[in-house]
Formats: C-alpha cells, structure tokens, sequence
C-alpha cells in the first residue's frame, strides 16, 4: 500500500511575504487605475468636445444646403449647382468623420465604464485592509491592578 506524502506545513515568513506582495499588488492597482481613469477621462472630454463641434458643423451644412438647394429650384445656374454639390460634399465628410469619432468615443466609454468600477473596487479592498490594519496595529492598552478593598 502506497504511503501518502506529508504535506509541508507552511512557514509564517511565507505567509507574511505572500501578504507583503498582495497589498503592494493592491496598492498598485489603485495608483495605476486611478492615473488611467483620469487619463481616459481627459480623452472623453477631448472627444465630447470633438463630437459637439462635428455636430454644430453638420447642422450649419444642413441648413446651407437646404438654402442651396432652393436656391438652385428658382435659379438653376452653374453657380448655384457647384455651390449645392460643394455643400453635399462637405456633408459627406463631416457625416464621415461624426462616425469615426463616435467609434472611438463609444470604445472609449465602454473602457472607462471598466476601469471605474475596478478602481471602485480596489480602492472598497484598500480601504478594507487599511482599516484591518489600523485595528492589528493598536498598541495593547496597559491594564491597571484593581485596588484592594480595605
């Protein structure tokens, strides 16, 4: 009958440097979240920015092109005809670049929404611990002798 192999009891200073590690990991964790969600955070900001001033753009070319296109109805010249064409053209490209920065806007939302709620949790876990360790770390309370009744 084969004999079980013990299993080596672990070392308290294996412990301690396994838990040494995991809070520094922690506290990295809520350094490196926190600089990437003000990170992403200033991008959202650039790219709402962005998606605003396309949009007023957009709106302008719209109402342009709907005077353009009266315009051409009454009077139908070459001008006015190279004016409307210019107007759809540049509706065009803008309606293009509205899609690329709302692309990336969304990816970048979607990404940030992530990184909020693991900060969230790493800095709930931090705060965990801190408080964990403020109460272990109390320095023990001297007692004093009750007195003796007379």
């Amino acid at each position: 009958m084969p004999t079980a192999k013990k299993k080596a009891v672990v070392k308290s200073a294996a412990i301690a440097k396994t838990l040494d590690s995991a809070l520094a990991g922690l506290t990295s964790i809520c350094e490196g979240g926190a600089k990437a969600v003000a990170e992403r955070t200033k991008e959202a900001k650039k790219l709402a920015a962005s998606s605003k001033r396309l949009s007023k753009k957009r709106m302008t070319l719209s109402k342009r092109k709907k005077t353009a296109t009266a315009r051409l109805k009454k009077d139908a010249t070459a001008d006015n005809r190279k004016a409307l064409s210019a107007v759809v053209k540049e509706l065009g490209m803008v309606g293009r670049e509205i899609t690329k920065v709302k692309k990336v806007k969304d990816a970048n939302n979607a990404e940030l929404a992530g990184l909020r709620e693991t900060v969230k949790r790493a800095t709930a876990y931090m705060k965990g611990v801190t408080s964990a360790d403020r109460v272990l770390n109390k320095p023990k309370r001297k007692t004093r002798r009750k007195k003796k009744a007379a």
